[in-house]
């Protein structure tokens, strides 16, 4: 079984802050995590590892500090990792992120095959979820979103049965192999790293992959000339005044609930639930 892990290194959004006069965020100074979605992923590929045997491999594009995010995932026990990295990629939109993630796993499908592609569902510090779908379309693999379990998983028929979140419930769906999935934290409860992992990781180097070599990338579609998404502005939304208090006391059951009801026709919200099949 080999399974590739994208992740990203995000700034720990508990701690971000955004500049009021360039409505972009403020980077210094904030602490650096994986994505949280992302170490399920990988934890996920090394539970299937544990049981089939195999090699897992993590990559992302990122600055060279993404490397502390990569060897986390080794002590996680990720087998290998690679950091593709060049400022060629800087100011990457979703497009061009996904072209740079899906051209490397191209070249690792080359080495040998891939039954199974992770990715978070999404980005804690763009919230797109664009990247996965945008790979899975590249390569051309069945994309399961939303996955919180995986019923089973054969590499020899080539198929598994994954549990992924819908609005009103839970799907199940089987699909053939390789399948690219975007995971939900219930996926896999993330364990704590056994030493001989630390130990690995302590002296463990990521692969540095570069706009060049050891694969070829297209100019035009990597970094700012691959991206046409344009951020014109960030910003934090005024907070929400507080909402009208209505008490029973002071008019009584019946007449409160209808007042209530009333208001809540007047901005939509009873046709809302009625449509959704909520109410009767």
């Amino acid at each position: 079984m080999r399974a590739i892990v994208a992740i990203k290194q995000v700034p720990d959004t508990t701690n971000v802050r955004i500049n009021p006069e360039t409505g972009t965020l403020i980077r210094e100074g904030v602490p650096a995590i994986i994505n949280p979605y992302d170490i399920h992923a990988v934890e996920m590929a090394v539970r299937l590892k544990e049981r089939f045997g195999g090699q897992v491999t993590v990559i992302t594009m990122g600055p060279a500090k993404a490397a502390e995010a990569l060897i986390e995932c080794i002590e996680q026990g990720a087998d290998r990792a690679i950091l593709i990295s060049d400022r060629k990629f800087a100011a990457a939109d979703t497009l061009a992120t996904s072209y740079v993630l899906a051209r490397a796993i191209e070249a690792l499908q080359a080495e040998a095959p891939v039954d199974l592609f992770l990715f978070g569902k999404q980005a804690i510090d763009g919230d797109t979820a664009q990247v996965g779908p945008g790979v899975a379309t590249r390569l051309n693999v069945p994309l399961i979103s939303y996955a919180v379990a995986i019923e089973s998983f054969d590499p020899e028929t080539r198929t598994a049965v994954i549990h992924r979140k819908i609005e009103r419930g839970i799907e199940v769906l089987e699909t053939r192999l390789p399948a690219l999935l975007t995971v939900e934290k219930e996926i896999a409860p993330v364990k704590r790293a056994p030493l001989p992992n630390l130990i690995k990781a302590a002296r463990y180097q990521p692969e540095l992959w570069t706009a060049e070599t050891p694969v070829p990338f297209d100019p035009n579609q990597i970094g700012l000339k691959g991206s046409p998404t344009i951020v014109g502005k960030a910003f934090t939304p005024s907070p929400r005044g507080a909402g009208e208090v209505v008490s029973a006391a002071d008019k009584g059951l019946q007449e409160t609930v209808a007042y209530a009801l009333a208001k809540l026709s007047q901005v939509g919200i009873i046709e809302l639930l009625h449509s959704a099949g909520d109410i009767p």
